[in-house]
């Protein structure tokens, strides 16, 4: 079979360090039967010991050549679509269960929508295992009054609790991306707290706009259209506000 060229268009970086597939597949710790979906295969690298270890496999992959590839395959079911276009809860009925396991290596271009997307989802989730830019993923575990604590890290953190579990050197990939990378487990929160999610969406989008301002000029405004007579302390910056002072928040808007 012809080589395939990665593809710039879909951030496409091939894992191609066996020993750091082995670190993933047993952090992931894949079972028989599971219910699993990769996304982005790409060249089959982790497919393929996931395969060997639950017997079947759902992937879904954007590029069509390698998910001809993929369809030679008898244990994989393949769908050949963006994955920002797929519904996660139609899967879920389609694989008859409860819950999925979702892993990847994630196009670095696009893998915050990514995320957000699958928040959608989370119902019927049982545990994310992702391959992520280590910025990234550094955002998504950051705790408060940090540079790095921001929208991601809150409306992930409303629902997830997370784990930086691998580093992956940029020489792991073919071809080797310019960043570190790193895989992130993210397993739902068994009890979240009830909030509307898009107004906290949109409430914590308003204090990080202009992250550098004191709240009282973003979110505060935002909080005096809506006649909101409550009391929240707008004399400090959103990085310094924890995720569930924000939930408060949200419940009380």
């Amino acid at each position: 079979m012809a080589r395939h060229i990665a593809r710039k268009r879909f951030g496409q970086h091939f894992l191609a360090d066996p020993a750091i597939v082995d670190a993933i597949v047993r952090a992931i710790a894949p079972k028989p039967r599971d219910a699993m979906v990769e996304i982005g295969p790409g060249l089959a690298a982790l497919t393929q010991p996931l395969v060997e270890r639950i017997g079947h496999l759902a992937v879904i992959e954007l590029d069509r050549d390698l998910a001809a590839r993929l369809r030679t395959h008898p244990q994989l079911k393949v769908t050949e679509a963006d994955v920002l276009t797929v519904d996660f809860h139609a899967l879920a009925r389609e694989l008859q269960a409860p819950k999925l396991r979702v892993v990847g290596n994630l196009p670095y271009n696009i893998s915050t929508p990514i995320l957000f997307h699958l928040l959608d989802c989370v119902d019927v989730v049982a545990d994310q295992h992702f391959m992520l830019q280590k910025e990234v993923v550094d955002r998504m575990t950051a705790a408060p009054a940090t540079g790095d604590y921001g929208r991601l890290s809150v409306m992930l953190q409303w629902r997830y609790e997370m784990e930086d579990v691998l580093h992956v050197p940029p020489a792991a990939f073919d071809p080797p991306p310019k960043v570190d990378s790193a895989v992130v487990r993210m397993v739902p929160l068994a009890q979240p707290e009830a909030v509307d999610a898009k107004l906290l969406s949109e409430l914590v989008q308003v204090a990080f706009s202009q992250r550098r301002k004191l709240l009282r000029h973003t979110l505060g405004r935002w909080l005096e259209q809506r006649g909101f007579g409550g009391s929240f302390d707008v004399q400090r910056r959103a990085e310094e506000v924890p995720v569930h002072e924000f939930l408060a928040l949200a419940r009380s808007v």
